[in-house]
């Protein structure tokens, strides 16, 4: 939504360069025709192509670029995580944009009961993303039954990859969870 707020709003100026452009590379009849329109297109600034106004470089950019109301993981740790420039620590809940501490230390007392807030909440966040610690763990058919009563889909990944897809689908605006133990946790 962002990248098409920026596109939106960067397409009345390359409308007017892109005019000028053309309006520069028409033939004066006192400058001839060959060396006449190289040197007027080479006064006026050139465009980016639309290939760079558009790549993953940019969007990337447009994720730094958060409203100061939304989360953002910035860095972790094996301790915590920083997120919007404040350094937390131990185990993190995320719903939406609230931010909260989370209870358990090891991923063994990762439970139903751990995550039982979601039992009340509205709406459901689409998915529930856990962040496991160092290394990605399976996930009891216990947990996995809670998590699927809710109607929330299920991501076990590593912290710091479950940090980095909570910013992503969170920036999309989607409804989002994550429930990340710090990094330095091996269970």
């Amino acid at each position: 939504m962002a990248v098409r707020r920026r596109v939106v709003a960067t397409l009345p100026t390359l409308m007017r360069a892109l005019r000028k452009d053309e309006s520069c590379l028409k033939p004066n009849n006192n400058m001839g025709i060959g060396i006449g329109m190289i040197a007027a297109a080479q006064q006026h600034q050139r465009l980016p192509s639309l290939r760079r106004a558009f790549s993953l470089y940019d969007q990337i950019n447009l994720i730094d670029n958060v409203p100061e109301d939304q989360l953002r993981f910035q860095q972790f740790a094996d301790t915590g995580f920083i997120v919007n420039g404040v350094n937390y620590e131990g185990s993190l809940l995320c719903i939406g944009n609230l931010l909260m501490s989370w209870s358990p230390k090891q991923f063994s007392e990762v439970n139903a009961e751990s995550l039982s807030v979601f039992k009340t909440m509205r709406p459901i966040p689409e998915i529930l993303i856990l962040g496991c610690g160092r290394h990605i763990q399976p996930v009891s058919p216990g947990l996995r039954q809670f998590i699927r009563s809710t109607g929330m889909k299920l991501e076990a990944i590593d912290s710091r990859n479950a940090a980095s897809t909570y910013n992503i689908l969170n920036e999309e605006g989607r409804i989002v969870a994550a429930a990340l133990l710090p990094y330095g946790v091996e269970d």
